[in-house]
C-alpha cells in the first residue's frame, strides 16, 4: 500500500528511502513513525487481537435462554456453559418461575433445558441442557481483578445473538441487594455496555476466563454495569450441584439497627455509634445454643466493627465463616460470645 507525503501543498507517493529527510526539521519521518514501538496502530491491533481471541474462545459457550413456549412470558436472557455435559450458569431472574426452558446455542440449535437450582439471593441459577460434548467457558477468579482491567461482555441483548461489548473494571467490592433482600458482596462494576437480555451472560477477562456473571444495569445511566463475581458463582455452583440449593449459615436471630447512647460509647470506648440489637432468638438455633438473648447489642463480629444489620449479613455470607466471636453489650457491660453457625435450610 502506498504512503504519501505532503510536498508543496500536494500529496505525493513516497519512494523507497524517500521521506527520511522529512524529519530534517527535527520530526521523525512517516516510515520512522510507523516503526516506533507503542504506535497507536500497534496498540489498537493488540487490543483487537485480544478481544477477537476471547470471543472465539468463549462465544460458542454462550446461550440464549428463554421459557419453552415462553411460559410464563418474561423475555429472554443469556447464559453460558460451564461443563461439556450441559451444565450452564445464568441469572435467577432469567429462569425464576419457569418450569420449562429452552437454550439456544451460538449456531442456532434450540435445546431443552431443566432448572437444577436457583439462588435468588445472589441472582444465580444452574440449568442443564439435554445435550452433551458442548463447548464450555472457564470460570476464573474475581478476587484479583484490578480497576482499569479490560473486560468483555458476551450475551444476547434484545434478542441479538452473540453480541460483544468491551469496557474496563470501574470498581470492585460493590454491594447490591439480591432478590431476597440479602446483600450480594464483591460485585464487579464495569463499563461494558449492557442491555436487557445480557443478564446471565459472562463477563470475561483478556485471557478468556469468566470473572463475573452480568446481572444488572442502572436505568438511564451510561457505563454502569454490574456482575456477580466469579468466586461467588463458583461457590454457588458447588452448593447447587451437591445439595440442589445453597446452604447459608444462619445465626438464628431477628435483628434491627439502633443508635448507641453516647455515654455507653464513651464508657466502653467503642468505635461505633450504632449497633445491631437482637429482637428475637429462634429456639434451638445457633444463637440460642450460644446463649445470646433478646435485647443484646452486637457491636463486633470476629473483631470487626458492625453498625447495621447489613454488616452482620455481610459477614454471615463470607465463605468459610462457621465460628463467630460476637462482641455483645448486655446490661451496659461488654462480653464476648462464641457462636457455632448452623447451615440454613
Amino acid at each position: 500500500m502506498n504512503e504519501y507525503i505532503l510536498r508543496n501543498g500536494r500529496f505525493t507517493p513516497i519512494a523507497d528511502g524517500d521521506g527520511d529527510d522529512a524529519g530534517a526539521s527535527g520530526g521523525p519521518s512517516l516510515s520512522q513513525r510507523k516503526s516506533q514501538p507503542g504506535d497507536e496502530q500497534d496498540v489498537l491491533d493488540a487490543y483487537s487481537r485480544a478481544v477477537i481471541t476471547v470471543v472465539r474462545q468463549v462465544g460458542p459457550a454462550v446461550l440464549s435462554i428463554t421459557g419453552r413456549n415462553d411460559d410464563p412470558p418474561q423475555g429472554m436472557g443469556s447464559g453460558f456453559l460451564i461443563a461439556p455435559d450441559g451444565f450452564a450458569l445464568t441469572n435467577s431472574h432469567v429462569v425464576h418461575g419457569r418450569k420449562r426452558l429452552t437454550a439456544i446455542t451460538e449456531e442456532g440449535d434450540a435445546i431443552d433445558a431443566d432448572l437444577i437450582g436457583d439462588d435468588p439471593a445472589v441472582d444465580l441459577a444452574l440449568v442443564r441442557l439435554a445435550a452433551r460434548e458442548l463447548p464450555t467457558a472457564v470460570i476464573g477468579e474475581s478476587a484479583a481483578l484490578q480497576v482499569g482491567q479490560l473486560v468483555i461482555a458476551v450475551g444476547n441483548p434484545l434478542g441479538l445473538q452473540s453480541t460483544v461489548s468491551t469496557g474496563v473494571v470501574s470498581a470492585v467490592g460493590r454491594s447490591m441487594r439480591g432478590g431476597d433482600g440479602r446483600l450480594i458482596e464483591s460485585v464487579v462494576q464495569h463499563t461494558a455496555p449492557l442491555n436487557p437480555g445480557n443478564s446471565g451472560g459472562p463477563l470475561v477477562d483478556s485471557r478468556g476466563r469468566v470473572v463475573g456473571v452480568n446481572t444488572a444495569i442502572i436505568a438511564q445511566a451510561q457505563g454502569l454495569g454490574f456482575a456477580v463475581p466469579a468466586d461467588t458463582a463458583r461457590w454457588v455452583v458447588g452448593e447447587l450441584l451437591a445439595h440442589g440449593r445453597v446452604r447459608r449459615p444462619t445465626l438464628g436471630v431477628s435483628v434491627t439497627t439502633v443508635a448507641l447512647p453516647k455515654r455507653l460509647v464513651r464508657d466502653l470506648d467503642l468505635f461505633n455509634e450504632r449497633a445491631v440489637q437482637v429482637m428475637e432468638v429462634q429456639r434451638n438455633g445457633a444463637a440460642d445454643a450460644a446463649g445470646l438473648e433478646a435485647g443484646d447489642l452486637i457491636a463486633t463480629v470476629n473483631g470487626r466493627v458492625i453498625s447495621t444489620a447489613d454488616d452482620l449479613h455481610r459477614l454471615l455470607a463470607l465463605p468459610g465463616e462457621r465460628t463467630l466471636v460476637l462482641g455483645v453489650i448486655r446490661d451496659e457491660l461488654w462480653q464476648e460470645i462464641t457462636v457455632e453457625l448452623k447451615a440454613g435450610a
